[in-house]
């Protein structure tokens, strides 16, 4: 293949055939193939390096904090009270596809953050977008672009409300603001019916209108996040980090 060719298979964006090809040329058994079947070898290779680009572009953008976390590596000691089967078949990500919610609680190092980022990353691997954020830090972001004269704060939740799994960790970590409350209603309105999303708590449900403020507007963010909720409790006797030796 002349190197005029090859520069038309990269313009056309087809490096994945350009690798495969210079891999079959410095290989003396593809020699013996015939057309079709090194042809094939070509196409397969492309599509694989596609996949898998797509892959890490749909990781970066979900902004994990674990971008290595996987259903695979999930430890279920016996005090965590983890079904096996209950978290791979929420692995399968039928509950993004039914635009369910998961609430995932616990105590503080029982592994809520590392198991939502695990669903988040078997979402990306079936080519659902995801974002991962803590909820004080969207919070924060989110009022500063209210009080600018742009177009930042609808672009920011046009964005949330789109990505097909949101991740809010430390959510309802602390009290907060009416003004921040009134911010959580719009993203759960926006996203109610039409997207998942995955909160991670150390308080349960019952204690999440307090925090929110009561009145109205915790009842209106109650009522779209509880009853569309698959519930996820995570025990255990001795915390994660305590178990593999890490230091706060």
């Amino acid at each position: 293949m002349n190197e005029q060719t090859i520069s038309k298979m990269i313009s056309m964006k087809l490096s994945g055939m350009v690798e495969g090809y210079q891999h079959q040329e410095s290989s003396p058994e593809f020699k013996k193939m015939s057309f079709e079947e090194r042809f094939q070898l070509l196409i397969d290779h492309e599509y694989d390096r596609r996949k898998s680009n797509t892959l890490k572009r749909l990781i970066k953008s979900a902004n994990f904090q674990d971008s290595q976390a996987c259903i695979e590596d999930i430890e279920y000691h016996e005090d965590r009270k983890l079904e096996k089967m209950r978290i791979l078949e929420l692995s399968s990500c039928n509950y993004v596809r039914q635009t369910n919610n998961i609430i995932i609680k616990g105590p503080t190092g029982a592994g809520k953050s590392y198991i939502a980022q695990a669903f988040g990353i078997s979402a990306c691997r079936q080519h659902h977008t995801v974002k991962y954020v803590r909820l004080p830090e969207l919070l924060d972001e989110l009022m500063v672009e209210q009080y600018r004269n742009d177009d930042s704060y609808r672009k920011s939740i046009k964005k949330i409300s789109k990505v097909d799994l949101l991740i809010l960790d430390e959510w309802l970590l602390i009290d907060i603001s009416p003004e921040q409350a009134a911010l959580v209603l719009e993203i759960v309105e926006m996203r109610y019916k039409l997207k998942s999303t995955i909160f991670c708590s150390q308080i349960d449900p019952q204690g999440w209108p307090q925090k929110l403020g009561n009145g109205t507007v915790a009842e209106a963010i109650m009522d779209r996040i509880v009853h569309n909720s698959i519930q996820l409790l995570i025990d255990g006797e001795i915390s994660m980090r305590e178990r593999h030796g890490i230091r706060n």
